[in-house]
């Protein structure tokens, strides 16, 4: 066999074995519609619910809410992307902007409550992964301003109550599954 013959064979056998990886981690949960790190159920990660469906990620819906909702408007999501800003805790939360969409306005704010337990950094630049209660937010509402993002997830945490929980994954990391009494 010449070696054009052998580097063609070693590329087919490369392609085939990324395929297949990409096809097993679909089927154990790691497909996505956005394009993120996984809809939970493997590597320790919850699954994202929504009255007890599960919810894949799903980035494109989220920024379609963002755009073509009333102020207010509420629903489940399941993001992931890049932290692309950080913005300062407030009332005992963190505070952060996540890149979800190739558009510089295609961003989502997460609102971490701290008492379910410490969420180091994050830092630009690090991949996230949330699950939680997303609000349009594009103009102020109940004492609260708007959302520098036009839209926010919060309830990114597990649930002391008959809510469906959330979560955070920082770089693959879990938080949001400490105990606490907020949301």
């Amino acid at each position: 066999m010449g070696i054009e013959k052998r580097i063609l064979s070693a590329s087919v056998l490369a392609f085939l074995t990324l395929l297949t990886s990409v096809a097993i981690a679909r089927h154990q949960g790691g497909g996505n519609a956005g394009g993120g790190a996984g809809n939970g159920g493997t590597g320790g990660t919850p699954e994202c619910l929504d009255h007890g469906s599960v919810l894949n990620i799903d980035n494109n819906t989220v920024l379609h809410w963002e755009t073509s909702t009333a102020n207010q408007f509420t629903a489940r999501a399941h993001i992931a992307g890049m932290v692309d800003q950080i913005f300062p805790d407030h009332s005992g939360h963190r505070h952060f902007s996540v890149q979800i969409g190739s558009g510089p306005q295609d961003r989502i704010e997460v609102i971490y409550n701290l008492s379910f337990g410490a969420l180091p950094g994050p830092n630009v630049g690090d991949q996230a992964e949330a699950c939680g209660d997303y609000i349009t937010s594009n103009a102020p509402s109940g004492g609260y301003p708007a959302s520098p993002d036009g839209a926010l997830l919060h309830w990114v945490h597990k649930s002391t109550s008959a809510h469906d929980g959330g979560f955070v994954t920082i770089n693959g990391a879990l938080y949001g599954q400490g105990n606490g009494t907020g949301n």
